[in-house]
């Protein structure tokens, strides 16, 4: 037997019994004739004392332990003496009568703490070692604790857990896919799902009812802190329900994994209408942890001044940032030089500062008299100590999303987004289609299977871009952590759809026709929704990246540099699949 106990359960009640672990070395150290090693294993870490006095053979083998080297010892249950309140086993120790290495180690490339002197690309390369540190090891005990609870929730509600293949073929919308050959048969390509959308839509018209799935998805995309190239879904389809019983049925979900992982009891929450959510805070998204709403300054800006700047704009938005009128040139300058960055893409940034004296300061003050700037004070609610930080541009919403940056710059420096508190609304009523500058054409805001609004089917010939979808997500903290829709069961509003998406019919029996030909046979009415695992544990976690919430993550170029992967092919293999590489072009 290699363990009776782990090296986080010994107590005090242990006290004179003979046990054995089994662990890696943490630490050890030499004090005069004892040498202590502090073994760890995944529930904790338990004192080993080696007594030269008493068996100095013994004694010297512990002195020849490393780093992680992985060892068994049999001992027997002692009070310390010197007690350790920062760990649970903190109170006892283990004499040691008996020693054997399991397997040596190397030393590590990196300090296996919670506080590690390894870089992140080097944590990745050696991730299996990142692994054995605390911190990542209790993000992943509460990846698989919130698994277990959503699982136990959805059966509860008798939804059936489904597996959907992994093998499908590609959907021309939405991501660009990853491809995988098909050896069998030339020529021809498999795809990696970007979602079960289909499938589990086709689960409905099988008379599954209620579906679920945690389910792997796959998309070839650019990455950022809260992307991977392979990420985690709980995937979710209901029949014969409506908005508001999806709604209600995972807000409900999510107040239990709230209480039950975190202890905050979540409010009925709010449903915030696209365009108010836009509006208030540029964003389909929003933060609501803290204030600094946007307030538009048209009237007062435009056409009121000599500042050809506001005078030729479309749109010109404020924010009011409490208590920093004091703010330097320099801390302005840089704010300035932020919304010019290519990422926020502004051409600059104007202020005005309302000092607690009553004084009033601006970047623009030679254009407008102080009487104009007094009325700005009076729009944007500002109050004396308050800085005014103003946009403007020709495409209104695009200098929403810019003012969005702005906001949520401003929160970060005035530490207003607290990792413990936890603002949760749903936004609805996004627009069914969007306009695509890529492709020069309308996409679907969502997917091409989202229902229209039916208070706006009259729109949708001619004004397309005014109709409303029957959509909504789950916002937290200005994260999106979930969404779906009523999905289209009727044959003839579906090829509707796909016609003022640009697909002809032929292309849309290509890629559908499945689909299509499905809705023939007594398609009910359906809904779902899929939230994102790894964004769900990482807010939950308080992390910055979904990263550290991932067994085996991908870097920023989408590289395995544990795997080294994306590799090269055997040219074998690449005969076999009947393709060329023609790296030249």
């Amino acid at each position: 037997m290699y363990r009776t106990k782990t090296c986080g359960e010994l107590r005090l009640a242990d006290t004179g019994k003979e046990v054995t672990l089994s662990g890696w070395v943490q630490r050890s150290r030499k004090m005069g004739g004892m040498t202590f090693v502090d073994l760890r294993d995944r529930y904790g870490i338990t004192q080993l004392v080696f007594n030269e006095a008493e068996d100095a053979a013994l004694c010297g083998e512990a002195n020849k332990l490393g780093r992680e080297f992985c060892i068994q010892a049999k001992g027997i249950v002692n009070e310390r003496q010197s007690k350790n309140d920062k760990i649970e086993t903190g109170d006892v120790e283990i004499i040691v009568k008996e020693l054997n290495v399991l397997s040596p180690a190397l030393t590590p490339p990196f300090t296996i703490e919670d506080n590690t002197d390894g870089g992140d690309e080097l944590r990745m390369k050696y991730r299996y070692l990142d692994l054995r540190r605390a911190t990542v090891r209790k993000n992943m005990e509460l990846r698989h604790k919130m698994t277990i609870m959503i699982r136990n929730f959805l059966d509860a509600q008798n939804f059936m857990e489904v597996e959907t293949p992994i093998l499908i073929g590609s959907t021309p919308e939405g991501a660009r896919d990853f491809i995988v050959p098909s050896r069998m048969n030339p020529g021809q390509f498999y795809a990696l799902p970007q979602s079960p959308q289909t499938l589990k839509q086709l689960l409905m018209i099988a008379g599954f009812d209620r579906y679920f799935q945690i389910a792997k998805c796959f998309r070839d995309e650019d990455l950022r802190a809260d992307r991977q190239p392979e990420f985690t879904q709980v995937d979710c389809e209901m029949s014969f329900v409506d908005q508001d019983d999806v709604i209600n049925m995972f807000e409900e979900m999510c107040r239990v994994l709230f209480r039950e992982i975190r202890g905050v009891e979540l409010p009925k929450l709010e449903q915030m209408p696209w365009q108010e959510a836009m509006k208030r805070f540029g964003s389909d998204k929003p933060d609501l942890r803290f204030g600094m709403e946007f307030v538009e300054l048209m009237d007062d800006l435009k056409g009121t001044g000599e500042f050809s700047v506001f005078n030729e704009a479309n749109y010109i938005g404020g924010i009011v940032v409490p208590n920093c009128a004091e703010y330097s040139r320099k801390q302005l300058n840089e704010l300035t030089d932020f919304v010019k960055r290519p990422q926020v893409g502004a051409h600059g940034l104007v202020f005005i500062k309302y000092g607690a004296d009553g004084s009033v300061k601006s970047s623009i003050d030679k254009f407008y008299s102080p009487e104009q700037l007094q009325k700005v004070k009076e729009t944007t609610g500002a109050k004396d100590g308050d800085l005014v930080l103003i946009l403007s541009g020709e495409k209104p919403n695009k200098v929403r999303t810019q003012l969005c940056s702005l906001r949520l710059e401003m929160g970060d420096r005035l530490g207003l987004r607290d990792k413990n508190v936890f603002k949760c609304l749903w936004i609805v009523d996004f627009p069914l289609f969007e306009w695509s500058d890529e492709e020069q054409r309308l996409m679907a805001t969502h997917h091409p299977f989202t229902m229209p609004n039916p208070a706006d089917l009259s729109l949708l010939d001619e004004h397309p871009d005014q109709v409303r979808a029957l959509a909504y997500d789950f916002v937290c903290n200005g994260i999106e952590v979930g969404g779906g829709s009523i999905r289209i069961h009727d044959t003839k509003l579906q090829e509707r759809m796909f016609k003022e998406l640009g697909f002809t019919k032929e292309r849309a029996e290509e890629q559908f026709g499945f689909l299509m030909n499905a809705f023939k046979y007594g398609a009910p009415p359906h809904a779902g929704l899929a939230f994102g695992l790894d964004r769900f544990v990482s807010i939950m976690a308080g992390l910055d990246s979904i990263r550290d919430c991932i067994a085996f993550p991908k870097n920023n170029s989408g590289r395995d540099v544990m795997l080294d992967a994306p590799s090269a092919l055997d040219p074998k293999q690449l005969d076999e699949l009947q393709i060329k590489l023609d790296l030249k072009a």
